[in-house]
């Protein structure tokens, strides 16, 4: 009867620890960790506008190519800070809290807020539409992650701008550029503008702010002093865009984008990234990160190096403005219309 119970209790034992080794993983160790069957991914986005939009598409779409699909073996916990650090905050808390196997972070603000919950957690941070990862502390000088964080810079390519800028307006003296003086990627931007400015013979007129509430009155002032408007990246700004457009339209003054999608609802044209194609590039880290392929850690960040023009017509035409054909034969894309 010893013998029985002994035996059994030993079948029971064998059955446990070969549960124990197969429990959660499908295909092995790799990169000093293991695939899981499903993960949890939190999503931690600042603000809602296309560009921001287009890195979340974009991210998902990254993750699915490389066989990480939300409803099948990924859930997703999608958050938006709606611009205000302190909503930032506490979902990076909350998704720490939760224990997700990853935070996605897009735009700056959100990605320093998210490292900075995560950090202790063991919790990779996986960050996209940060424009200066060093700036932000987010990397060293030579791109290398400070810790379990890493991503895709949506780095301005200012120099390409400043150079079509002048082509499109040949007698433009001034450019306005409205920033928010908290977001470190803007604070990035304007420095690098106002280096290359007298290359190409232009003036940078800046204007800072803290709040969509200055956008109406910071627009006024701009407008009265520059010859066009150029945005960068950041946040507020974008997000208040329709206001500043709607402002400029009145003024006959011509406003610059940074992407695709400011061209689309009004601003003239743009040397700018795609942001659903850096939203994928963001995923298939993520993937190896998700996959134990590589750590976080490990990674440099990554930055997509060709910028692609992007034109909207009917403004052009409402301003009087003709586009130089090398530029126009050059468009990655042409819009003829106005989305609102």
């Amino acid at each position: 009867m010893k013998n029985r119970v002994l035996a059994g209790l030993l079948t029971v034992a064998a059955a446990a620890v070969l549960t124990a080794g197969c429990g959660g993983s499908t295909s092995g160790e790799s990169g000093g960790g293991k695939e899981k069957e499903s993960y949890t991914i939190g999503i931690s986005q600042f603000a809602e506008h296309g560009s921001l939009d287009n890195c979340r598409e974009g991210f998902l779409m990254g993750l699915e190519e490389e066989g990480i699909k939300e409803g099948e073996n990924l859930t997703v916990d999608y958050k938006n800070a709606a611009a205000d650090m302190g909503t930032a905050g506490q979902i990076s808390d909350s998704f720490v809290s939760d224990k997700v196997d990853m935070i996605c972070a897009i735009a700056t603000p959100t990605a320093q807020s998210a490292y900075n919950a995560a950090m202790d957690a063991d919790i990779p941070v996986i960050y996209t539409a940060v424009t200066d990862p060093v700036a932000a502390e987010l990397a060293t000088e030579d791109g290398k992650a400070v810790g379990e964080v890493t991503g895709t810079s949506d780095k301005l390519p200012v120099e390409v701008q400043l150079q079509m800028i002048r082509k499109m307006l040949p007698d433009a003296k001034k450019i306005g550029i409205m920033y928010t003086t908290s977001e470190a990627n803007s604070l990035s931007a304007i420095e690098e503008y106002k280096d290359l400015a007298g290359t190409y013979d232009f003036e940078i007129i800046e204007k800072g702010i803290s709040t969509t509430a200055d956008v109406p009155l910071a627009a006024e002032d701009l407008l009265n002093k520059a010859d066009c408007l150029t945005n960068l990246t950041d946040n507020t700004v974008v997000a208040s865009l329709p206001t500043i457009l709607e402002k400029a339209d009145d003024k006959k003054i011509p406003i610059f984008g940074s992407e695709i999608e400011q061209v689309k609802i009004g601003c003239l044209a743009a040397e700018g990234l795609d942001y659903i194609a850096l939203g994928k590039q963001t995923g298939k880290m993520a993937a190896k990160v998700l996959k134990g392929e590589e750590k976080a850690s490990e990674m440099s960040y990554e930055i997509i190096t060709e910028p692609g023009f992007y034109v909207n017509t009917k403004v052009a035409e409402n301003l009087g403005i003709t586009v130089p054909t090398d530029l126009s034969d050059s468009a990655a894309e042409s819009f003829s219309e106005i989305t609102e």
